[in-house]
């Protein structure tokens, strides 16, 4: 049987969606383009390459030109799709994105954070998409690199980590880089759709101390820089690095450095001059 090759016109980047009604079958066929496609929602199977995968919300699928595929609705299957030409990466960062991704298609499932990171930057391009000013044009391939880069990364540490570390190392990079936010065991619990006992288990395992007392300490080793870099009033560090109280600031200060605040700030001051 002779494949279907599609000529879908594609600009340099173009974000639409496509709906497969319960029992659609989208038979094999490739295009000259990249495909990334997103399941909002529904359920179905996609054959890439004949492999054979799950295709339901929040799984990403990334297609190379010439890649034979198809798309089988198991019940009713929302699908954006994100359409690229060869052209819109530029030559040297296609090569150099192209060989993080292995120059191949591929499937991901992808964990809570990361989904919620695609879903947003969809959203962008789909907003730049409504050509609300002259820059429009400009920033979807922006967003576009953004999105190859969190699928490189998602693959390297794949490989590199098995799933319990990589649930650990992702909590441990989602405290260091939001650690003056309300962070709370339920709430990373909601994020990551895990437990609080399993995220206490998966964490304490790899860095032999909970998520919670690893935020503590990130938040008073800023303090530290702050009070020693900085003349900041003591309330404005508190606040800066999360903590709603001045009373809850200096009492876990104390228990981590041993002394208070006001003191640790004059004795390293007096050490430097």
């Amino acid at each position: 049987m002779q494949l279907q090759k599609t000529r879908t016109p594609i600009t340099e980047v173009h974000l639409y969606e496509n709906q497969h009604h319960r029992g659609n079958h989208i038979s094999d066929h490739y295009h000259d383009h990249f495909q990334i496609l997103y399941a909002l929602n529904g359920e179905g199977e996609l054959t890439l390459d004949d492999k054979k995968y799950e295709f339901s919300k929040d799984r990403v699928v990334l297609i190379v030109p010439n890649s034979v595929h198809s798309i089988t609705a198991h019940a009713k299957l929302s699908v954006l799709v994100l359409a690229f030409s060869p052209t819109a990466l530029g030559h040297h960062i296609e090569e150099g994105l192209l060989n993080g991704l292995q120059q191949h298609s591929q499937h991901y499932q992808l964990d809570v954070v990361r989904a919620s990171e695609v879903r947003q930057i969809l959203r962008k391009i789909l907003f730049e998409q409504t050509d609300y000013d002259p820059l429009c044009k400009y920033a979807a391939p922006v967003y576009l690199y953004e999105l190859l880069l969190i699928l490189i990364r998602f693959n390297k540490e794949k490989k590199s980590e098995d799933a319990n570390d990589m649930r650990s190392l992702r909590l441990r990079n989602y405290i260091d880089t939001r650690y003056f936010e309300d962070i709370t065991a339920e709430n990373l619990s909601a994020t990551f759709g895990i437990s609080t006992r399993y995220i206490n288990d998966i964490f304490k395992s790899k860095f032999h101390e909970t998520p919670l007392q690893y935020l503590q300490k990130v938040r008073i080793n800023r303090a530290k820089e702050l009070l020693i870099e900085s003349d900041k009033d003591i309330v404005s560090i508190c606040f800066e690095v999360g903590y709603e109280t001045l009373s809850t600031f200096y009492r876990t200060f104390r228990n981590i450095v041993g002394m208070s605040p006001n003191k640790f700030r004059t004795i390293k001051k007096e050490s430097i001059e």
